[in-house]
């Protein structure tokens, strides 16, 4: 089989198969292209054919995407995104604006990337944004043209910019830890109910087993809580029950303003981080790459802000 040109790229296969892909429905797919659905058929089964893979699998409940279909599908509705965007441009005169899909993880959106997103459409109002924000670690499912995950370093295809790495202490209310005034570290974790941020297919207590290991005790960290984010595990803390473990840098506000307490000076890093990533092609699209350069500084300028408030070694 030759390699595809641009010269004769199936364009009608290209577009049937957006349309399938995104609706997850042959049916839906057909309405929405107004064609009928044996017509959008022949359409993917020839791009099938011209690949040599499946993209699409049919199954009693709908349409699933499979492993080559999954790739294909977030570069073909970009690049079609793209070439309505200038020709609509081309035809009004005007600039139609551009809009970015951006994934941020909801307790990093809460407390620290809406005043980002914030200052940036403010500075640049004809880039609108699309914010989506799920649970988990790592790339999040959904077509995207940026996204901030919370995972653990690794090597893939992406362009990868470290923006932190998550640094975590026990914290909890003024109350609890007030009750709780002398004990040590290990006797404090075993009297109170440990709050928990669930990662997907970790063990609920993954995050404290780190942490007590690395601070040389052991605990029961099977028991407590489980939250799916956490900004949910510290408000719960803040509300006076369990203690969570928490981002000194994320929840930095609150526990400079009372709300929080953490009351023991074991800070470590749990292995993860809050890394930007996007596809390399994506570069040369100067949306994309302005929005990239602006939470980079962004994040740069915090932690040089908290460089300079810590108190210095010796």
């Amino acid at each position: 089989m030759g390699m595809i040109n641009r010269r004769w790229l199936p364009l009608n296969a290209l577009r049937a198969f957006d349309a399938v892909a995104q609706n997850l429905s042959f049916t839906s797919g057909a309405q929405a292209l107004h064609v009928s659905q044996s017509a959008l058929s022949r359409h993917v089964i020839s791009l099938e054919a011209l690949l040599g893979r499946k993209l699409l699998e049919r199954r009693p409940h709908g349409v699933v995407l499979t492993e080559a279909g999954a790739a294909l599908l977030p570069v073909v509705r970009k690049s079609f995104d793209r070439i309505e965007a200038v020709l609509n441009e081309i035809q009004t005169g005007e600039s139609v604006g551009r809009t970015l899909r951006l994934h941020v993880p909801p307790s990093l959106l809460q407390q620290q990337v809406l005043p980002i997103l914030r200052d940036f459409r403010r500075e640049f109002p004809e880039i609108l944004v699309d914010v989506f924000s799920t649970h988990g670690t790592g790339l999040p499912p959904s077509d995207i043209d940026m996204a901030i995950v919370f995972d653990r370093p690794s090597v893939d295809d992406k362009i990868t910019d470290l923006l932190w790495m998550v640094r975590v202490t026990p914290v909890c209310s003024p109350a609890l830890a007030a009750r709780h005034a002398g004990l040590g570290l290990a006797d404090f974790v075993a009297a109170n109910e440990l709050l928990h941020v669930k990662l997907e297919g970790q063990p609920r207590g993954l995050l404290w087993s780190g942490f007590s290991r690395q601070c040389g005790f052991f605990a029961d960290t099977a028991r407590g809580l489980a939250f799916d984010t956490a900004i949910a595990a510290v408000h719960y803390a803040i509300a006076g029950e369990g203690v969570a473990l928490a981002d000194v840098d994320m929840f930095a506000e609150d526990i400079a303003s009372g709300r929080l307490v953490a009351p023991y000076d074991a800070v470590h890093e749990d292995g993860y981080g809050y890394y930007l990533k996007l596809h390399a092609e994506d570069l040369s699209d100067p949306a994309i790459a302005l929005l990239r350069s602006w939470v980079i500084a962004r994040f740069a300028a915090q932690a040089s802000a908290r460089a300079a408030a810590s108190p210095a070694p010796g």
